[in-house]
C-alpha cells in the first residue's frame, strides 16, 4: 500500500529532529541548528511534501543531498540550507534535466534535515526514504555503493560559494577518496548532491521510509517525556532494541582529521554496570564497542548513546566528560548485512579485525 503524501508541518520536524538524532548513531551532525533554521522557512510560509518512494515512476529523476564533513567543522560554519540547496540546480544544468523530488543522503542528525531545507527552498517534494537507515562516515558505505549505482556526477559547494563537478569515477571508493580530499581543503564541510538516482533505484535501493522511522522515534522520546516516563526504556520498545550499558563518561580523546571526527570514549557504570566498563570508537559515528574489554557490538547495528535522563541523543562531537549516558542498540536495516552489505559497512569496513555478530535475531531485522 502506498501511503497518501503527508505535508511536514514544524511538529513533524521537531519529533524528525529528536529520531533522527538518536538514528544518527553520534553522527550526522546535532540537528538544533537545521531546526532553527527549517522554523525559520516554515514560518515564512514554505514547506514540502514528504511522499512515498513507491509512488514514484520508474524514470522519475531524483536528486540527494546531504553534507559532507566533520561534525564539529559543520557546527562550526553552518552549512545551511541555501548552500545545500544550491547543489542541486548545479547538478540539473550539468545533467540537462529536472528533478521530481529530493531525498535524504542519509538519516541520521543534521544530515537528515539537509533534503528537507533544500525542498523548502526549492518547491520540490521529499522523498521518504535514504541511503543508509542511519549515518555513516564514507560515500562507499551506503546502500547505492551496495547496489552498485553509479557513484558520479557529483556536486559539491562550501559556504564561500567554491564549487566543484566531479563527472566521473570509476567506484565508490574513488568517489569517497575525491571528494574528501575537496572537503578537507574546503575545511570538512561541504555541501553535495550526489549521482542522481531513478525511480527504479531508488524503490529497490535504499532504505525505505525512514524519514517517517525517525518522526515516530521522535514522538515516542515527547511522549514519555510528557508522562515523565523513561523515554530510552519507550523507544527500545517501540524499535525492539537493546540497553547494552549506563554510565558515567570517564574519557573523551576527540580529533578531526582527514575530514572526519575519531576518537575514543570511556565509560565507567553505574546502576547494574557498576564496576564495569564501556569502551566505543568512533569516525563520525560510534562504530565498536567494548564492554570489560570484549567486544560487545559493532556496526552496522545501531550504536546509540543517549542522555539517561532526557533521552536525549548524544553525538561525537557533544560527548563530554561527567554525562551520565546509556548506551543501547537498535536493529540495521537488513540491505546493510547482506554479505555484500559487509563488506561496506561491517566492521572490517573501519580497519577493524572483527567479524560481524548482530546482538540482534534475524526476525528482529
Amino acid at each position: 500500500m502506498v501511503n497518501p503524501p503527508l505535508r511536514i508541518t514544524v511538529e513533524h520536524l521537531e519529533s524528525f529532529a529528536i529520531g533522527a538524532w538518536i538514528m544518527g548513531t553520534g553522527g550526522g551532525g546535532e540537528p538544533y541548528f537545521s531546526l532553527l533554521e527549517a522554523r525559520h522557512h516554515w514560518a515564512q510560509g514554505r514547506s514540502v511534501e514528504l511522499v512515498d518512494p513507491m509512488s514514484l515512476g520508474d524514470d522519475d529523476l531524483i536528486a540527494c543531498v546531504g553534507q559532507m564533513g566533520a561534525p564539529i567543522a559543520m557546527q562550526e560554519k553552518m552549512c545551511d540550507g541555501p548552500v545545500i540547496a544550491a547543489t542541486i540546480p548545479m547538478m540539473e544544468k550539468h545533467i540537462g534535466r529536472k528533478f521530481k523530488a529530493v531525498m535524504l543522503w542519509e538519516v541520521g542528525g543534521n544530515n537528515g534535515f539537509q533534503a528537507f531545507l533544500a525542498g523548502a527552498i526549492l518547491g520540490l517534494p521529499v522523498v521518504d526514504c535514504d541511503a543508509m537507515g542511519r549515518a555513516f562516515p564514507q560515500a562507499d558505505m551506503t546502500t547505492f555503493a551496495i547496489s552498485d549505482f553509479s557513484a558520479a556526477p557529483w556536486t559539491m559547494v562550501d559556504i564561500r560559494n567554491n564549487s566543484v563537478i566531479f563527472t566521473e569515477a570509476v567506484d565508490w571508493t574513488w568517489m569517497e577518496r575525491m571528494t574528501r580530499k575537496v572537503c578537507t581543503v574546503f575545511g570538512s564541510a561541504a555541501a553535495t548532491c550526489k549521482a542522481p538516482r531513478t525511480g527504479r533505484e531508488v524503490k529497490t535501493g535504499t532504505c525505505l521510509h525512514t524519514a517517517t522511522k525517525a518522526m515516530r522515534i521522535g514522538r515516542v522520546v515527547q511522549a514519555a517525556r510528557k508522562a515523565h516516563a523513561d523515554p530510552i526504556a519507550a523507544v527500545l520498545e517501540s524499535e525492539g532494541g537493546k540497553l547494552l550499558f549506563r554510565g558515567k563518561v570517564r574519557d573523551v580523546m576527540r580529533r578531526a582529521t582527514e575530514g572526519w571526527l575519531r576518537g575514543t570514549v570511556q565509560i565507567d557504570g553505574l546502576d547494574d554496570n557498576k564496576g564495569e566498563t564501556f569502551r566505543l570508537d568512533f569516525q563520525n559515528e560510534w562504530s565498536v564497542g567494548w564492554q570489560n574489554g570484549e567486544v560487545r557490538v559493532t556496526v552496522p547495528d545501531l550504536i546509540c548513546i543517549m542522555d539517561t535522563v532526557s533521552g536525549e541523543a548524544v553525538g561525537t562531537e557533544t560527548i563530554r566528560y561527567g554525562q551520565r549516558v546509556t548506551v543501547v542498540a537498535l536493529p540495521a536495516p537488513a540491505i546493510l548485512m547482506s554479505p555484500k552489505g559487509l563488506t561496506h559497512v561491517g566492521p572490517r569496513a573501519f580497519g577493524y579485525d572483527i567479524d560481524f555478530k548482530s546482538i540482534f535475531p534475524e526476525t528482529a531485522r
